[in-house]
């Protein structure tokens, strides 16, 4: 197929999508693996709705933010690869200080869950360039 026929802007909002498709089953096996694990009940605020929700939307929005730096600089992939990096590493440092209960073991436990989506995220949307850029994955999915 003509990897041509595809506007930019098409492309990179069909990326972030699968990316986010492809992220909320991950996000969901980890928040199950992570609460049988640990213990952790709690789901106020990560719970499964909104994990498919808010991980699709987000990344949704992170393939229409790729469009932008796409437009905005020769570079835009590598800028991007570099700012989800950097805000993944910042998120995930925040997320060490946070104190969502009083109790110390809840507190740690919700870091945990916390950190580990933040992670799977930020990893999964640096890759957005990668599979961006991909011919096969082009062909195959878009």
């Amino acid at each position: 197929m003509n990897n041509d026929r595809y506007s930019t802007f098409f492309k990179a909002m069909m990326t972030g999508l699968f990316v986010g498709i492809i992220d909320t089953l991950i996000c969901l096996v980890y928040n199950i693996t992570y609460r049988d694990l640990t213990g952790y009940l709690p789901s106020s605020l990560i719970n499964v709705s909104s994990l498919i929700f808010m991980v699709n939307i987000l990344l949704l929005v992170l393939g229409i933010a790729f469009y932008f730096f796409l437009r905005a600089s020769k570079r835009g992939d590598i800028l991007f690869e570099v700012a989800t990096v950097g805000l993944t590493a910042w998120l995930v440092w925040k997320t060490t200080n946070l104190t969502r209960f009083g109790d110390p073991r809840l507190d740690t436990e919700f870091r945990g869950l916390l950190g580990g989506i933040i992670l799977i995220l930020g990893v999964s949307a640096a890759c957005i360039p990668l599979l961006y850029r991909s011919r096969r994955f082009v062909d195959a999915l878009i």
